[in-house]
């Protein structure tokens, strides 16, 4: 399916015209995530968004990969106040400190739940049994900004210490990496995610 053919209006309204969005939204946002790494690198992503738009984040995404070691949760890990100084130094990541050292914690708990459970995937799907839940969304104002399995994921992560990861930035992780398929019944791509699960 040629992508430049396929009408606006069958897409879902939040990417409008800006080319990247709409990428993210034909190619990644819904799919289904299993692998670790990337399931780490959204959850950053989507933390480091808060108070910020998604269109920002995914501008400097490219940068964020490069300044964290393509998110390698245990180099993060061990990075210190010299790592700090230098990611604040970065003009193509967003420069906040909280953000950053949050990015290190978060590292750290990643680790531990790795651990724990054998991988995070096998941790961060059981808030929705393991399988992705399938929305009935017509028109943006359905979407919920938070649900209970979002309180619920956020709650649990919270008290492993994890940070940006209050429910709405829980929420939209999960709908980034398809344990929700929140695209327009009238969407494209509404069909062909539910196929993929």
């Amino acid at each position: 399916m040629n992508m430049r053919n396929i009408n606006m209006r069958n897409r879902c309204d939040w990417p409008g015209d800006n080319q990247p969005m709409i990428r993210y939204h034909d190619e990644e946002w819904g799919v289904p995530v299993h692998e670790d790494k990337k399931l780490f690198e959204f959850l950053i992503l989507e933390g480091a968004q808060a108070g910020l738009t998604w269109q920002t984040v995914l501008n400097k995404r490219e940068n964020y990969r490069n300044a964290f070691g393509g998110f390698d949760a245990q180099r993060i890990a061990n990075y210190d106040e010299n790592d700090i100084k230098r990611l604040l130094g970065n003009p193509g990541i967003i420069r906040n400190r909280l953000k950053i050292q949050a990015t290190i914690v978060n590292a750290k708990s990643f680790l531990q739940v790795q651990k724990e459970f054998g991988s995070f995937d096998a941790y961060i799907w059981q808030f929705v049994g393991g399988k992705p839940i399938q929305n009935r969304c017509t028109s943006m104002k359905d979407i919920p900004a938070t649900t209970k399995e979002s309180d619920a994921m956020s709650k649990d992560l919270l008290k492993r210490e994890f940070k940006f990861v209050g429910s709405t930035i829980c929420y939209a992780f999960m709908q980034a990496v398809g344990m929700v398929n929140d695209h327009q019944t009238n969407c494209f791509r509404y069909d062909a995610i539910k196929l993929e699960n």
